[in-house]
C-alpha cells in the first residue's frame, strides 16, 4: 500500500490554550493517534500527552511481537489510561483530567481502535462514512434510536462522555478491522472540527483537494471560519495504491 499523510492542530479562536495532541508514525506511516483532553487546562494538555506518547511507545516497541493488532491496541490503550491514573494519584490538582483517543494502525491489515468521541471517517467514491461511533450519551441514544440523528446535532448532552481515558470504569475499547481501498481517504479528527463543520462539507474538502496539506489545511480554516469554539485537530491518510 502506498500512503500520503499529514497532521494539524491548532488552538481554535476561544480555548487559550491547546489540550489536543496527535502523533503521527513518520515517514513510515504505521500508526496515527489524535487525543482530545480535558479537566482544565493543565489536566487536558497532560492527559492527552500521556495518552499520544504512551500509546506511540507500546506500537513501537511492541510492533513486531506476534501479538493480534486487536490485542496490540487493547493493550497499548489500556498502559495509557494506568499511566494516566498513575499520574492523577501523583498530581491531585489533575484529579479529574482524561483524555478520548483514536487510533489507525496499518499493520497486517488496517484497524482502528477509539475510546470517546474523537473520530475516524473515511472518504470512499464521494461518499464520507463515520466509522467510529461516539461514545457519548448522545450517541449510545442515538445507537439505541431514541433520538434522531438530526436531534444528537444539537443536543445539550452531546458532549457528556460516556467513557474516556484516564477512568477506573474504562469497560471497552472499541476495536475493528477496516478495509481501505485504492483511492481511499481516511481521516482523524477531534470534536473540535466536527462540532464546526458538517459531514457534507467534510466530505466536499476531502473530495475536492488531491494534496493532504491542502485538504487538512483547509478544514482547520472551515472551522475557524464556523467558530473556532474548540481546539482542532485533524489527520488525514490517502492510499494511492
Amino acid at each position: 500500500m502506498k500512503f500520503r499523510f499529514t497532521g494539524l492542530t491548532d488552538t481554535g479562536l476561544v480555548r487559550e490554550v491547546n489540550q489536543d495532541s496527535y502523533v503521527i508514525d513518520d515517514p513510515q506511516g504505521r500508526f496515527f493517534i489524535v487525543a482530545d483532553g480535558m479537566g482544565g487546562h493543565a489536566g487536558g494538555q497532560e492527559a492527552s500527552k500521556i495518552a499520544t506518547e504512551q500509546i506511540q511507545k507500546y506500537l513501537e516497541t511492541h510492533w513486531d511481537s506476534p501479538i493480534s493488532s486487536t490485542e496490540l491496541l487493547k493493550e497499548a490503550i489500556d498502559t495509557a489510561n494506568q499511566s494516566i491514573l498513575d499520574d492523577q494519584s501523583s498530581h491531585p490538582e489533575r484529579g479529574d483530567m482524561g483524555t478520548t483517543v483514536v487510533v489507525l494502525i496499518f499493520r497486517d491489515q488496517a484497524w482502528c481502535a477509539h475510546v470517546g468521541d474523537s473520530r475516524l471517517y473515511r472518504w470512499r467514491n464521494s461518499h464520507l462514512e463515520q466509522i467510529t461511533d461516539d461514545h457519548t450519551w448522545v450517541g449510545l441514544a442515538l445507537k439505541s434510536g431514541e433520538i434522531t440523528k438530526e436531534q444528537a446535532k444539537f443536543h445539550p448532552w452531546r458532549h457528556v462522555l460516556s467513557q474516556c481515558l484516564g477512568r477506573k470504569d474504562l469497560y471497552k475499547v472499541d476495536i475493528q478491522e477496516l478495509d481501505v481501498h485504492s483511492g481511499d481517504r481516511l481521516l482523524l479528527c477531534s470534536d473540535g472540527l466536527t462540532e464546526e463543520v458538517s459531514d457534507d462539507l467534510i466530505s466536499n474538502y476531502l473530495g475536492q483537494s488531491e494534496s493532504c496539506d491542502r485538504a487538512v489545511k483547509e478544514l482547520i480554516e472551515a472551522a475557524k471560519t464556523s467558530g473556532g469554539s474548540d481546539n482542532i485537530t485533524v489527520i488525514m491518510v490517502a492510499r494511492d495504491g
